[in-house]
């Protein structure tokens, strides 16, 4: 293994750190602050060029409030394994989106609703959208037209 390559399972974690820090609309300098490192740190982290001893990474989970399991989580929120993590950290396109600015605005915008139901709702909104756009149906019309799976 090269030395300077950084591991494709820090890198998976510091993207995960990434991810999360910009949801929250946080700085590095801001997260480097509240864990005591400085923001090049943070940097290197988020890279996967250096990697995170536990108390650590406990400390920016507490920080970026959420569990250090979050960032071992794959998108089905399964454990993290190695299959397909020799693809670069950006190449998921879940995390590419979060990236974005209509990803974060989206994502804000969805953690500020606090009814589980709403949310629930909006999920499946967006599920139906989705699976009838990769049927052939054009969304251009009415969304009343796309039946909500309830209880889903």
């Amino acid at each position: 293994m090269n030395v300077k390559t950084p591991n494709a399972i820090d890198g998976y974690v510091g993207a995960r750190i990434r991810m999360r820090r910009q949801l929250l609309g946080m700085s590095q300098e801001r997260l480097a602050e509240q864990i005591g490192v400085t923001f090049q740190q943070v940097q290197k982290y988020e890279k996967g060029i250096n990697r995170i001893g536990a108390s650590r990474l406990q400390r920016i989970a507490d920080v970026l409030h959420t569990s250090p399991s979050f960032f071992f989580e794959q998108e089905n929120s399964e454990p993290l394994t190695l299959q397909g993590l020799d693809l670069p950290a950006n190449s998921d396109p879940v995390a590419e989106f979060l990236q974005t600015k209509e990803g974060l605005v989206l994502n804000r915008a969805f953690l500020k609703i606090a009814d589980r139901n709403i949310r629930e709702t909006i999920i499946a909104l967006v599920k139906a959208m989705a699976q009838a756009e990769s049927s052939g149906v054009t969304l251009g019309g009415p969304v009343a037209d796309i039946t909500l799976p309830l209880g889903e």
